[in-house]
């Protein structure tokens, strides 16, 4: 039988090029504590994305914790139930109370009308997800937060590449965030990055990610966030790659639809004054077909993955569930196609022959 065909394939940047950074961090002996690799990804990153401010840290959920914490925020926290877990959970972590709020079906992103009906006294900030690498409504979002004076935090793991109104979306909200795990469409094997609008709150993230304090001068709490020069080297080499692995993203992307742009499911939309970065190709399956297009692929050794799945609303260690009938529902039909560097056209030929064949 063929080789599995997996939802994603990590994009392994060439060897000698992260042997000959690895030459230098064992030559100079320093493996973390914000060494020359890792300032030097920071760097690279901001002028890569076009923002102001920005740390790496060890991964994308220590990012969204490190944001809700240095924005102080309690109470209660508005945010998707279509996402991954991360989302959900780091509010739990920094005891503020999720609740969550239904979701656009078109774009699969949070719904504004929604979040604005939900905002009581103990609400002190959104946590909204660029899904798929969609932008949210930020305008909307925004104009929310603004007049019940909430921040905004925006769940960017998916958002590297995507640009929104000639922007990185991680240049919206108070604070931002990105993954930068393996799986992602740019990584550092293990990684991520927060970025905030105001500089005196990047100054927090920056020393809530080293114990709060730099030498021996202590400012603040803070935990161990850092990455390491390891990770740093595989990043900047994957970065020299970005042009190359979008191209190809898009090009994978585009032939799927023009191949299930009849088929009885529905696809994302990509919205005018986005330029996407391809991160994932979600389909919506008919009522009842997921379990036989999910049996079918498999038998020929292809794997899509339910993602998301399922609606974060619905885990089982929450007090209320059951409220988001929307991302319910989509959570339980969609399906993510293989999209990965080097995917070839047969074999997305295939998958969609597969598909159509089981709907």
């Amino acid at each position: 039988m063929r080789e599995p065909v997996h939802v994603t394939r990590t994009f392994m940047p060439p060897l000698a090029e992260v042997h000959e950074l690895l030459e230098g961090i064992w030559s100079r002996g320093q493996l973390t504590n914000n060494g020359p690799l890792l300032l030097e990804l920071e760097q690279r990153l901001k002028a890569h994305l076009g923002l102001d401010h920005l740390i790496v840290v060890g991964n994308g959920t220590i990012a969204l914790q490190l944001a809700i914490r240095a924005l102080d925020l309690h109470g209660e926290v508005i945010t998707t139930p279509y996402s991954y877990a991360a989302s959900t959970t780091s509010i739990l972590w920094e005891r503020c109370t999720p609740v969550h709020v239904d979701i656009d079906p078109v774009t699969f992103c949070i719904d504004p009308q929604q979040v604005e009906a939900a905002i009581t006294p103990r609400t002190t900030g959104i946590l909204a997800t660029h899904v798929y690498g969609l932008p949210c409504d930020t305008d909307a979002l925004e104009d929310i937060a603004r007049r019940h004076g909430l921040k905004v935090i925006y769940d960017g793991a998916h958002a590297f590449g995507s640009n929104w109104k000639g922007r990185s979306l991680l240049h919206y909200g108070d604070v931002s965030t990105l993954s930068c795990h393996a799986t992602k469409v740019f990584h550092s094997a293990e990684g991520g990055t927060v970025t905030a609008r105001d500089p005196e709150v990047q100054r927090r993230l920056f020393l809530m990610r080293s114990f709060g304090h730099v030498k021996d001068d202590h400012f603040m709490l803070g935990i161990n966030g850092k990455n390491s020069e390891l990770h740093a080297a595989i990043g900047l080499v994957v970065l020299r790659y970005m042009a190359t692995i979008l191209d190809g993203r898009r090009t994978q992307w585009r032939r799927y639809q023009a191949l299930l742009h009849d088929a009885p499911v529905q696809l994302a939309s990509i919205p005018e004054g986005l330029d996407h970065n391809h991160s994932y190709f979600p389909v919506v399956l008919p009522t009842g077909a997921l379990p036989r297009v999910m049996q079918a692929l498999s038998a020929v050794n292809i794997f899509p993955r339910r993602y998301f799945f399922p609606a974060l609303s619905e885990l089982p260690y929450l007090d209320k569930r059951g409220t988001c009938p929307i991302a319910r529902d989509i959570a339980e039909r969609v399906i993510c196609l293989p999209l990965f560097h080097g995917l070839d056209p047969a074999t997305q030929d295939e998958v969609v022959h597969v598909l159509r064949g089981a709907l």
